[in-house]
């Protein structure tokens, strides 16, 4: 379930409003591409989360990664949001391989945590190496684009942006920002994304039983754990999805 290169797409945002056109649109803060890669998402109106990718800066212009089949759609609503401003989008003509250890010449660090590694952007980057970036994620409660990053349903800082450096709450105005600072700053949040120990399997997606109580979903196994998104009241002692068992453990 996690993306590998060829579910990327790498688009190229040129033109000299590049940066103050994404600061004004996304959840980061967009300076610090000064400093190296941001990850960020984009959002509704209502604050629900729409793409997350990372941005990464390439001389006079800003290097966008997404998710392929979210690319087309992002694109869309970034031309819809640009109006006079002087952007262009385009395809960079690049990919992506990700690997861990020491970096190749020209990566960079992954920023949303440093359990994965480094990214390395070129026309032809060279195979990856093999990473059960599944069981990393599940270890280090990172949550994948379309898993239990779930378009137009996941509110972000209950799959842990704040923690993953994809969030600022200090950079002022963006799409969606208002019912995302209400989260952070005047409730305490009532559902989430926990690590779960799992005995047997069960589709992503399913259900979560506490007794006859839904307590959630589940999402992705690995190891003997797995990441679901959990109603935290209802997440105690032993749940059930499907055939499988689960306690929480984060």
């Amino acid at each position: 379930m996690s993306a590998g290169p060829n579910d990327r797409r790498i688009l190229r945002l040129t033109g000299k409003d590049r940066e103050t056109f994404l600061q004004g649109l996304v959840t980061n803060d967009v300076r610090r591409l000064a400093e190296g890669p941001v990850y960020a998402a984009l959002l509704t109106v209502q604050g629900k989360y729409l793409a997350d990718f990372l941005l990464i800066p390439d001389g006079e212009s800003v290097l966008l990664d997404v998710k392929a089949d979210l690319a087309d759609a992002l694109v869309r609503r970034l031309t819809m949001y640009k109006l006079r401003a002087d952007v262009q989008i385009a395809e960079s003509g690049l990919s992506v391989r990700r690997g861990l250890g020491t970096p190749p010449e020209g990566a960079v660090a992954d920023p949303r945590h440093p359990a994965l590694g480094w990214r390395l952007y070129a026309a032809d980057p060279g195979p990856e190496e093999p990473v059960d970036w599944d069981a990393l994620r599940v270890a280090e409660m990172i949550p994948e684009t379309g898993v239990e990053l779930i378009p137009d349903d996941t509110y972000i800082l209950e799959v842990g942006f704040e923690r993953l450096h994809g969030v600022d709450f200090r950079k002022g105005c963006y799409v969606g920002q208002e019912v995302t600072a209400r989260m952070k700053h005047k409730t305490e949040l009532r559902k989430g994304l926990a690590q779960v120990e799992i005995e047997g399997a069960a589709a992503p997606g399913t259900a979560i039983l506490a007794g006859e109580k839904e307590a959630g979903t589940l999402f992705t196994q690995a190891g003997g754990k797995a990441l679901a998104h959990l109603r935290f009241d209802r997440a105690e002692g032993e749940m059930t999805a499907g055939a499988a068992r689960l306690r929480r453990v984060g």
